[in-house]
């Protein structure tokens, strides 16, 4: 008897372990909001773990799939293929929105253009126009940088921007945001995109026009809040039911009025009202 006692409080302290530590995996764009987001959390929350890793979004849902995480990091919504792979899996997920996003349009401080239309960028990022000097700028061939295809921001970029149209053939995919921030703050004729809170002064963000030049509005907090700024997207968290009752805590935080001021001093849209 004495030792059922004592294996089932090995097993009890085990499983109050394993709620103690919280695992986010997932999408660069989120990950410098969850890892502030995690270390104020863990401030005031001694005893719990929050640990958190990037990669892209498709990288977090893999993660989500298989296990090895407990919340996916996404600036997207799950795919169709991914909701049939979660309900043939047997898991039931929740979605929730953390925060919203502007995505920069950055070209080098180098640059003259300061401002270019929807139809221009997709000109640009399809490979149909080559040259600076088409677009107000000087005689200087572009160079595209993107995320790589495993990202939310890529996808979310071709669909608002693009129009569903491919990247041109000669777009150097990155593996994460700040390399696309370091390879255009180092190149004359390049041009990318990128969350509002990894903009510095390395680069330059330009004017974005979707009404065909009538209008040109930068991406910025206040310009997101308004929706003037047309390239904003919600930026998520997925976790199955099975864990709720561990992660449910750290959302809940993110989520507050507490968790929100620090959506905006990383330099993302709070969700609040």
């Amino acid at each position: 008897m004495k030792k059922t006692i004592v294996i089932l409080s090995a097993m009890l302290l085990s499983l109050t372990a394993v709620s103690q530590k919280i695992t986010i995996k997932g999408s660069d764009t989120v990950l410098p909001l969850s890892q502030k987001e995690a270390e104020d959390y863990m401030k005031v929350n001694k005893g719990k773990s929050v640990t958190v890793i990037g990669g892209g979004s498709g990288v977090g849902i893999a993660a989500l799939m298989d296990g090895t995480t407990d919340i996916g990091m996404s600036s997207r919504k799950l795919k169709m293929d991914e909701k049939l792979k979660m309900q043939e899996a047997g898991k039931a997920y929740k979605e929730v929105i953390v925060a919203y996003d502007a995505l920069s349009v950055i070209v080098n401080p180098g640059n003259k253009v300061s401002q270019l239309t929807r139809e221009q960028l997709e000109g640009i990022f399809t490979g149909k126009i080559k040259n600076w000097k088409d677009v107000g700028g000087d005689d200087m061939q572009i160079i595209v940088y993107s995320r790589e295809t495993s990202s939310g921001t890529y996808e979310f970029f071709k669909e608002k921007v693009l129009n569903n149209k491919n990247y041109a053939s000669s777009a150097l995919m990155m593996p994460a945001t700040g390399a696309i921030v370091q390879s255009v703050s180092q190149t004359k004729g390049a041009i990318g995109y990128i969350g509002l809170a990894y903009m510095e002064n390395s680069v330059k963000d330009i004017k974005v026009s979707y009404d065909k030049g009538k209008t040109y509005v930068l991406a910025s907090y206040a310009n997101a809040k308004n929706k003037s700024y047309p390239i904003v997207r919600p930026l998520f968290y997925y976790y199955t039911t099975k864990v709720e009752s561990a992660v449910k805590p750290f959302i809940d935080f993110v989520l507050s009025a507490e968790g929100q001021r620090i959506v905006q001093a990383v330099g993302y849209i709070d969700i609040l009202k």
